[in-house]
């Protein structure tokens, strides 16, 4: 039996890198289809009712705008960019300016100053200056108190061995360059049996190295 050959099409793969590059990925194909589409409806209130249309579908695809401040705004910058700044509709907000979109944002400052105490933190610092500029009294009082025991906790999450209220109170006069003189009479109390002195997302076995790094931090600190 003769066979005749029959000649099979094949259909071609069309891949994301030889299509139309998407301004917004975010919001798909479609999207920049139906954008494409309203750059091309002549009648004007035709056009901008359509523009509303794709807003709203913009904003149930990407439900993650209503996380921002103005996010109504930000759907309509989105919506000019994925037209490539080329839409002629009456929008609630103007049109971005295209060289917006290459503005770097502004960089962090970052305090760069050494810790004092690693083992307590840099926020440990902040809070000794603002004791520091209270004038006595029993609230400036509460407050060393209650930083004292902050203290003492972050001393036994580094240090399991027990550290006396007198070495606490000590470490907050030389943090705070001997502006703090802590009261008399102050006593922190007991540890609470129930608190849990491991340092949260650390491995307890493989934190030794971290531990013995953080002792080393301690005995150079009151060595100064």
């Amino acid at each position: 039996m003769i066979m005749e050959n029959k000649e099979i099409d094949t259909c071609k793969l069309l891949y994301n890198t030889e299509r139309v590059r998407l301004y917004v990925p975010e919001y798909g194909r479609n999207v920049q289809k139906m954008v494409d589409y309203l750059k091309t409806i002549e009648d004007r209130e035709k056009r901008n009712e359509q523009a509303r249309a794709i807003i709203k579908v913009m904003e149930i695809l990407n439900p993650s705008v209503h996380l921002q401040d103005d996010y109504e705004h930000k759907l309509w910058d989105h919506l000019f960019i994925i037209s490539g700044f080329d839409l002629d509709v009456d929008a609630p907000y103007p049109m971005p300016a295209p060289d917006s979109l290459n503005d770097r944002p502004q960089p962090v400052p970052l305090n760069s100053k050494p810790i004092k105490a690693n083992h307590y933190g840099r926020n440990i610092e902040s809070i000794i200056d603002l004791i520091a500029e209270k004038e006595d009294g029993e609230t400036k009082t509460a407050m060393i108190r209650s930083l004292a025991i902050y203290m003492r906790q972050q001393y036994l999450i580094w240090n399991k061995d027990t550290v006396s209220d007198e070495t606490i109170f000590q470490d907050i006069e030389k943090l705070s360059d001997y502006r703090i003189k802590v009261p008399e009479g102050i006593q922190l109390g007991r540890v609470d049996a129930g608190f849990n002195s491991a340092k949260p997302g650390i491995n307890p076995v493989k934190s030794g190295r971290n531990q013995n790094k953080q002792r080393n931090n301690q005995k150079n600190f009151r060595k100064k």
